[in-house]
């Protein structure tokens, strides 16, 4: 593996943590995104992880300080990838955008530089084509909050070079992660796989009216002694994931329920500003929420 200089492609809730946490590791790193306004906004959000990284990892100022003078930050994707080694891909969920993304990215990315998607449910193989490169692509999945959950599933698709992937997980243990690797396709990969029809299912319970979020949760909560409920998850996740999750399965399985899910998210969330932990309310108001009360459990 010689990978150095790495660009992160999104620089929204997940895509600004995976660039902090690349360049905390000791690399360079080329945020981009599609225009000024939306990379002030990503760098607003690693302003406020610098913050996390101090208070969750007892690191020091100077430390936090010395990985945000690693970052630099672009919206010419041309200059942004004209000398990285890898590029790691955190556009949304949406099949056309993220097709859109790699056919631009493949005219201008140096020949030698591998791509790899952040995608939670999307498969490799839907883009290894329009890549122009499948044999150095591959999936790279991170969980949220990064620097806590340092968990990453990397998945192969069938075109996939072995010595590309090794090289892949050898990168990811260099930043810090504890390594699942996957040797088949499975959309959802390990933890969505199991995640999401959870979470489905409260959101179900939530909009045909059967019980209010904090009900739900605090059910959960309650019966199986996890520290948090669905709802409090996906607030974790944020609106905007949640939304064009959404989206893509009611396109997909025709499901009016999904349709219906979306609207609500959009209508009571996103157009109200209410994006979720990370932009100080979702379900719960933060940084106080009302899952985190001693009471919150009784009665």
């Amino acid at each position: 593996m010689n990978y150095k200089n790495i660009m992160v492609a999104g620089s929204g809730v997940l895509g600004s943590q995976i660039a902090f946490q690349v360049a905390f590791k000791g690399f360079q790193v080329s945020l981009y995104d599609i225009n000024a306004e939306a990379l002030d906004n990503g760098k607003k959000r690693i302003m406020n992880l610098m913050n996390r990284y101090q208070e969750d990892l007892s690191v020091t100022e100077d430390e936090v300080d010395a990985a945000f003078q690693r970052i630099s930050y672009n919206c010419d994707l041309s200059k942004a990838v004209s000398e990285v080694d890898l590029v790691i891909e955190a556009v949304p969920e949406v099949v056309h955008i993220k097709n859109n993304f790699y056919k631009e990215l493949g005219k201008v990315a140096p020949e030698e530089t591998v791509f790899l998607t952040n995608s939670s449910l999307l498969l490799p193989s839907q883009f290894a084509e329009v890549t122009g490169r499948p044999e150095k692509f591959l999936a790279l999945h991170f969980a949220n909050e990064i620097w806590v959950n340092n968990t990453v599933e990397i998945m192969k698709h069938p075109r996939t070079d072995m010595k590309v992937f090794e090289d892949v997980v050898t990168f990811a243990k260099a930043i810090g992660m504890v390594v699942f690797p996957l040797y088949k396709e499975q959309p959802g990969y390990i933890l969505n796989s199991l995640l999401d029809p959870f979470l489905e299912a409260a959101m179900k319970l939530w909009i045909n009216e059967v019980a209010d979020p904090e009900t739900i949760d605090k059910m959960w909560m309650k019966a199986t002694g996890s520290p948090l409920g669905p709802f409090a998850i996906l607030d974790i996740i944020g609106m905007t994931t949640e939304y064009n999750v959404a989206l893509s399965k009611a396109s997909d399985r025709g499901d009016q329920q999904f349709e219906k899910l979306a609207n609500i998210i959009k209508r009571e969330f996103i157009d109200k500003g209410k994006l979720g932990k990370g932009g100080g309310e979702g379900f719960y108001k933060y940084p106080n929420p009302n899952f985190m009360n001693p009471n919150f459990l009784e009665g």
